[in-house]
């Protein structure tokens, strides 16, 4: 009878120390940092209001232009989820006629020239994965510019339109 009680004891505390020691483990992990957090930027452009909702990922020393993101292929335009692209009234982006609604946005990144802008009639998306050209509501081409560095990967909403921002690259997008 002993026996049977010292050995559920030694179960009972096997037990609780596990149950310590992943209460402990899931703690320590609830302080690290996101890697690519999710941010959002709003403002008024030609009447309506843009919101660009995206994932922040940073430079970490990483090559990102022809490394991390390669030329010539779609680009989520941000980190695990697409970047989505709303506006709240039909706007011209780079002088041709997007509805007002919400899109997945993508970007085709070129080591020089022009760089592609899409957006894109299905906005729910993880990355670029599931990308259907087929479903394009709009693209449009820009010229890429260096800017001073940038960390993190923002997106910034002026009265002409809006950019985006990382590493040593800006992507300005008109709109009207």
């Amino acid at each position: 009878m002993r026996t049977i009680m010292k050995r559920s004891f030694q179960i009972k505390a096997a037990l609780l120390f596990a149950f310590a020691l992943l209460t402990v483990t899931f703690a320590k992990a609830q302080d690290k940092p996101i890697a690519s957090p999710r941010d959002s930027v709003s403002g008024k452009v030609a009447g309506s209001t843009i919101t660009i909702n995206y994932g922040s990922p940073s430079v970490k020393g990483r090559k990102i232009w022809g490394g991390l993101e390669a030329y010539g292929k779609v680009w989520r335009a941000g980190a695990n989820e697409a970047t989505t692209f709303t506006t709240t009234k039909a706007i011209k982006v780079e002088g041709k006629a997007l509805a007002a609604g919400t899109y997945g946005f993508f970007l085709i990144p070129a080591e020089s020239g022009t760089w592609t802008v899409i957006f894109n009639k299905v906005a729910k998306q993880w990355g670029a994965f599931k990308y259907d050209e087929k479903q394009d509501a709009l693209r449009v081409t820009v010229k890429g510019k260096t800017a001073a560095k940038h960390e993190r990967l923002v997106y910034t909403v002026s009265a002409k339109g809006f950019s985006l921002l990382w590493d040593t690259v800006e992507v300005p997008v008109s709109v009207k």
